[in-house]
Formats: C-alpha cells, structure tokens, sequence
C-alpha cells in the first residue's frame, strides 16, 4: 500500500486538509480597523467540505485494491476542492456586502488547490495501476 506514489499523494493530501482544519483562510477588516478571521466552523456548510476532503482521502487510501473505486473519489475530492472555493467565495461576496467589511486572502486559501492538483495526481497514478493491471491480465 505504502510502496505506490499514490499513497504518499493522498498522504499530503490528508495532512494538509487536516491543516486547514485548524487555521482561517480569510480575514476580515472591520471598519474600526479590527481584524476578525473567517473561522471554518462558523459557517458550516464550508466546515463540512472542509473535513470531507482529508477524510475521504484517508478512505481512499485503504481502497488500493479497488482501484476503479478510488479513482471515483478521488473524481469526488476533485469536485470537493473545487466546491470549497465556490462556497468560501459566496460567503466572502455575501458578508462584504451586507457587513461592509474588507477582506484578505491568507497562506490557508491555497490549500484546497494544492489538494486538488495531489489528488488528480493521485488519480492519474490510479488509472496508470489500473492499465498495468489489465494489460497483465490480458497476457496471461
């Protein structure tokens, strides 16, 4: 399990999804110059995608012998990481313009997108195993 790169992929992508977990992706500036972050778990429809990411890519890692199985939800991740950024900007778009305040990005944001490109990585080395398999089955 370990010996496949998709696994050390999949790996990052379980240790960062973690990370964010912990740190706010976006600040706030109130108008009296008071600094507030967007804290994850206070809007929890961000929290939920938050957690799934990392938790469904810890999941795929014990499906290595399903291999057409991970590739789906590593398909699923994808649209997951995606999703966390549709949903961090609706909710930015709609808290600047009903409180007012100013926003800036944090180091966090960048997460989910370095998530996203480790997972279809992952997917790509997935559907490579899968190949070679059925390739190997073929001969025999």
């Amino acid at each position: 399990m370990i010996q496949r790169i998709q696994t050390i992929y999949l790996l990052l992508v379980v240790m960062l999804g973690t990370l964010l977990c912990f740190f706010a992706p976006i600040d706030y500036i109130y108008p009296d110059l008071t600094k507030a972050s967007l804290a994850t778990f206070d809007h929890w429809p961000l929290a939920v995608i938050t957690v799934a990411i990392p938790l469904l890519a810890l999941v795929d890692i014990f499906l290595y012998k399903k291999r057409i199985l991970q590739a789906r939800l590593n398909i699923i991740n994808v649209v997951l990481c995606l999703g966390w950024y549709a949903i961090c900007f609706c909710y930015v778009w709609f808290d600047k313009q009903n409180l007012q305040i100013d926003w800036y990005v944090n180091v966090w944001t960048a997460i989910p997108l370095v998530c996203l490109v480790l997972t279809m990585m992952a997917m790509r080395r997935i559907l490579h195993d899968e190949a070679l398999v059925r390739a190997a089955d073929r001969l025999r």
